[in-house]
């Protein structure tokens, strides 16, 4: 399971089954309850700008767009953001969508707020995540916002922990994980086997899993202030045994 810096796990692994399965996974109600938090949070306005890393197969960038922002999405997946340009096309909706690394960010681009949806938040080493919450920093405008959507934070990981999950099927495209916490080193180690007919995909997601004081610790520590935390896109406050950690914060 080691991982040299130049190949990070997620480079080979969002593959089309994966990303067929995962479109198919999320239903249409869960986006737009997750965009509605996004946009209320950050106090968007008419014609803000939102940076969306990772943007996966345009699930959220896509929503937003339609809601008439103007939206940055970066991905590593050269299927999922083919998939998320043919269906901006097929709205004609204006978006800039690219197909790049987490760890290089554009550097041109300026944002209102910038998302990590999707359990992204984690997918790097320590230091890595450190380089990336500061990279952001640099790109969201003063008074903008940051937006982390965080399923593997501690508080919510472990108290409703499940080494075994029963085989999922969304899309025609059937999952089997196999997974493993690695207490060493705070990783959720989760194998797949994604098949669908005669195609099949294995990969090996790693998700390093912090506390909560901690991820508020690193976005401090990157320049963000103003931290809030929620436990759902209803707005619930975070507690305990969540089912996830939302997280937003300032940039002064």
């Amino acid at each position: 399971m080691s991982h040299n810096s130049l190949s990070a796990w997620y480079a080979d692994f969002f593959t089309e089954l994966p990303n067929a399965f995962w479109r198919a996974a999320v239903p249409e109600r869960t986006t737009a309850a997750e965009v509605g938090f996004v946009t209320r949070l950050a106090g968007l306005g008419p014609g803000s700008r939102v940076l969306d890393v990772a943007c996966g197969s345009g699930r959220h960038a896509l929503e937003l767009a339609r809601r008439g922002y103007r939206v940055t999405g970066l991905d590593v997946s050269a299927e999922a953001i083919a998939h998320a340009r043919a269906a901006a096309a097929g709205e004609r909706l204006d978006l800039d969508l690219r197909q790049g690394d987490m760890r290089a960010l554009p550097a041109g681009v300026r944002a209102d707020a910038a998302m990590c949806m999707g359990n992204v938040f984690g997918y790097l080493e320590h230091a890595g995540t450190q380089e990336f919450l500061a990279d952001l920093a640099g790109l969201v405008v003063p008074g903008g916002t940051l937006i982390l959507d965080y399923g593997f934070v501690a508080e919510s990981l472990l108290p409703n922990l499940t080494l075994e999950e029963p085989p999922m099927t969304f899309g025609g495209v059937e999952a089997v994980s196999v997974n493993e916490y690695d207490a060493v080193n705070s990783r959720w180690l989760t194998s797949f086997t994604f098949r669908r007919g005669e195609q099949e995909h294995r990969g090996t997601s790693v998700q390093h899993v912090y506390t909560v004081a901690e991820v508020v610790r690193l976005v401090t520590e990157a320049g963000f202030t103003g931290v809030e935390l929620y436990g759902d896109a209803d707005g619930t406050p975070f507690r305990f045994g969540s089912p996830r950690l939302l997280l937003v914060a300032r940039r002064p």
